[in-house]
């Protein structure tokens, strides 16, 4: 592969830092609903590569309390913007990179949450109803990293992903739906965190995620599609967490990443000379890290943070 194969850090440290500032930029526009979650993609990216020091801990953390609403406990993509379970979730994993979870009521937080638990054991969004499993592996992340995760019924969020489980082995959306990549590493995740992979045929689902790799290497999020980039995180955590990560090629799955690089500006794409982005690029960033890739820190599987922030949360004294 030659100089293909190296991973240029510092170009996307540029790009990221960069990119922030570029507020009139179309993709700074597009992304504007969903802004917590690209400071969580970046920031993150940052802390992988050793630079989270690159950008003002302050102003970030006066910036994710500027979309806090204090009324309700949970946080909007963007000042002005109504809360919802992710970018809550966003938000709180923003804090702690920084290690800033002091600024927070947690238990306001955690009843907002609590309060989107529906009788069945399944997470809503928001106020307007809408359920997926997403949202229950968000809400499960967001508690345990508060230390609030015994406010709801896990029992039965645990029943609610359990019945989302198909013949495949893998996980949709709902009772149902169709397995999908980034629905399984929610299901896997949220399962792993409240200490029920007992619920998992490990060997069904390994090889559900294990014939996601495309033959250039990458991975896909179901049968009959292109690799992306963003499926190295989503296959190659579940796949950690389920103990069969050898079953796939990551010599392959490292190279299909690192060509979809833009060598020369910085930022990784979905797929090779596609335009790159700040999702892909901390996606891309983040499965090298599974990999044990050089210079990139460890990341968690389950929590999506380095490991050495999932570390001070629960090895240190709890609040």
């Amino acid at each position: 592969m030659g100089e293909q194969g190296e991973l240029a850090a510092e170009k996307h440290v540029r790009y990221i830092v960069t990119a922030e500032k570029k507020k009139d930029s179309f993709e700074s526009l597009v992304m504007e609903h969903l802004r917590a979650s690209g400071a969580y993609w970046g920031l993150t990216t940052l802390d992988l590569l050793h630079k989270l020091h690159a950008v003002d801990a302050a102003e970030v953390v006066d910036w994710i309390m500027s979309c806090y609403h204090p009324e309700s406990g949970g946080f909007g993509g963007n000042v002005g913007h109504d809360p919802h379970v992710l970018y809550t979730l966003s938000a709180v994993q923003v804090l702690c990179l920084f290690d800033r979870l002091d600024v927070l009521d947690a238990d306001k937080i955690a009843d907002y949450i609590t309060g989107l638990q529906n009788e069945d054991g399944s997470f809503s969004g928001d106020i307007w109803g809408e359920v997926d499993t997403r949202f229950s592996y968000i809400s499960i992340c967001t508690l345990s990293l508060l230390h609030r995760l015994h406010k709801i019924n896990v029992e039965k969020a645990v029943e609610y992903i359990v019945s989302c489980k198909n013949l495949d082995g893998g996980f949709g959306a709902m009772p149902g739906g169709e397995s999908h990549a980034g629905q399984i590493f929610c299901c896997v995740g949220a399962l792993a965190i409240t200490g029920s992979l007992h619920h998992i045929d490990r060997d069904l689902l390994g090889w559900w995620l294990c014939e996601r790799q495309c033959r250039d290497g990458g991975l896909n999020g179901r049968p009959e599609k292109l690799a992306d980039v963003c499926y190295s995180w989503w296959v190659l955590s579940s796949l950690i967490i389920i103990d069969r990560v050898h079953w796939i090629d990551k010599e392959k799955l490292a190279k299909f990443i690192l060509n979809c690089q833009d060598k020369e500006n910085g930022g990784i794409s979905d797929r090779p000379d596609n335009a790159v982005d700040i999702y892909h690029t901390y996606f891309g960033v983040a499965g090298l890290s599974l990999m044990e890739y050089p210079g990139v820190k460890p990341i968690d599987p389950a929590y999506a943070l380095p490991l050495d922030v999932v570390n001070r949360i629960f090895l240190t004294k709890q609040q």
